[in-house]
């Protein structure tokens, strides 16, 4: 596995529509595997393949040590909406208020050519919505508001 470079805003192929992967083979796998690499090693929670310079409909997300490898992810149902602060591997140190569905269903092919869909909610749920805007060549600064440099402070968190 591999850590690959991350593109920032500005580049092109974040603002492209990603084409379906057609064939899962090896090379689709690894990409998986070097996304999540990638992922891990900048401490973020989720992924697209535009991110790391693929426009391919590919994400890797991890919340809470569930991770998932999803191709060709759609979301078929939304329900609910919830506001909460986001950042993204491809706007460092930027940070804004986005609204999600709080619950959504998606479907989507594993790595290993199986179709699934589940229910998710709460942070797994925006994660997925925020990495599957990537693909539709969308990125979180805009649809955010209250944009602002560095990580938001928490209730009782001093300066």
């Amino acid at each position: 596995m591999a850590v690959l470079e991350i593109k920032t805003a500005g580049e092109p192929v974040l603002k492209q529509l990603a084409v379906p992967v057609q064939k899962i083979d090896k090379r689709i796998k690894k990409l998986l595997d070097d996304m999540a690499e990638t992922m891990y090693a900048t401490e973020g929670v989720g992924i697209a393949a535009p991110q790391v310079g693929v426009s391919i409909r590919a994400i890797v997300v991890d919340v809470e040590q569930r991770r998932f490898d999803m191709i060709n992810p759609e979301i078929t149902y939304r329900d609910g909406s919830a506001v909460d602060v986001e950042g993204c591997l491809s706007c460092p140190n930027l940070f804004g208020d986005v609204e999600r569905a709080e619950k959504i269903r998606v479907r989507y092919t594993t790595r290993y050519h199986r179709e699934r869909e589940i229910e998710v909610e709460g942070l797994l749920a925006r994660c997925i919505q925020h990495e599957i805007d990537h693909l539709n060549g969308r990125l979180f600064i805009d649809i955010a508001q209250n944009i602002h440099k560095g990580k938001p402070k928490r209730e009782g968190q001093e300066s």
